[in-house]
């Protein structure tokens, strides 16, 4: 049964500056609200941690649905999508909206200002996922990425309803705009929470739970670690590690998580070992940072393999391999 993937779908509009951002900051005029910069390019790119996650899923062969909501704007972006094994069926296009708009400038030194468009998103806590699930004829599970808040804790509330193993990926909703007892009804009785480091701390903190306690409420844990890769932790077991493959030229950071939690459910969802799926998930994260876009990586099935063989020996590689069967 096909993996559900609900949360955010959005344009993302980066902009360079060619300079340092205190450089022209107004600190000696604390009563300036206004700052300009002038940008030196602009890339529009597909994006959403939601859009992010089922393409990535897409193209390693499984037959991932994006559930959200979208603007009239939406049209090419739906064929892209489907064009990489994405069902855009349960995407609500939501008239006279936009889709929902990141707009980043960076500066020489990494140091951003964004702005979030939430748009036509508010309109995904219309979206009942047992209508996705009478469409598809069921679901094997579903993937919780952030989004709308009330279509987060609607969609986590429907899955332990109706016995839907789920994932939860809270990210920038901790800390947030969820409250505590929101946050603990999106990671309460997920099969799978997957943080990065800062998120894992601030999980912590906004909820009041230990580790242990965190673990006492999932089936597993998984934080990303970055260049270091990703650490696996289960209820009563000692912590496991999976590596990252080393020497990435990084072309840009964004995207990488996506692809991790892409390549780690497509290993899961096939029944691999979790640090199996794991060793997929980095890899399938390094192409990811060595491409502009968080769509943009090309699904290379040779070139993936050899990256698990150098990292994790010949084994990992012809485990992969079965996985990858209809990868794209």
């Amino acid at each position: 049964m096909p993996i559900a993937v609900t949360g955010v779908i959005a344009m993302d509009h980066l902009m360079t500056f060619p300079g340092r951002f205190p450089e022209r900051s107004a600190a000696d005029r604390p009563h300036v609200a206004s700052l300009a910069f002038l940008a030196e390019r602009l890339a529009i790119r597909r994006g959403g941690a939601a859009a992010n996650v089922a393409f990535g899923l897409g193209r390693l062969g499984l037959d991932p649905v994006l559930v959200g909501a979208v603007g009239s704007d939406f049209a090419d972006y739906q064929v892209w999508l489907k064009q990489h094994g994405v069902d855009t069926e349960s995407v609500l296009v939501v008239p006279g909206e936009h889709t929902a708009r990141h707009v980043c400038t960076t500066d020489l030194e990494g140091q951003r200002v964004s702005t979030f468009l939430p748009g036509a998103m508010g309109a995904s806590a219309t979206l009942s996922l047992r209508s996705v699930a009478r469409r598809t004829g069921g679901l094997g599970l579903v993937v919780v990425e952030p989004g709308d808040p009330a279509a987060m804790l609607r969609h986590t509330e429907e899955c332990r309803a109706m016995g839907l193993p789920f994932v939860a990926h809270p990210s920038w909703r901790i800390g947030g705009r969820a409250g505590r007892a929101d946050l603990k009804s999106l990671v309460h009785g997920a099969s799978c929470l997957i943080t990065d480091e800062g998120e894992s701390e601030r999980l912590r903190e906004s909820t009041g739970w230990s580790g242990p306690r965190v673990l006492d409420r999932v089936g597993v844990w998984v934080t990303t670690l970055g260049a270091a890769g990703a650490r696996i932790e289960r209820a009563g077991q000692e912590p496991s590690r999976v590596p990252a493959p080393g020497s990435v030229t990084v072309a840009e950071p964004s995207g990488a998580g996506d692809a991790f939690r892409a390549g780690f459910l497509a290993g899961a969802a096939q029944g691999a070992p979790l640090e199996r799926a794991a060793q997929l998930g980095c890899a399938l994260a390094s192409f990811a940072l060595e491409t502009p876009g968080t769509q943009g990586y090309a699904m290379d099935v040779r070139r993936l393999l050899n990256r698990v063989r150098e990292t994790y020996g010949h084994t990992a590689a012809a485990a992969i391999r079965r996985l990858l069967t209809y990868a794209a």
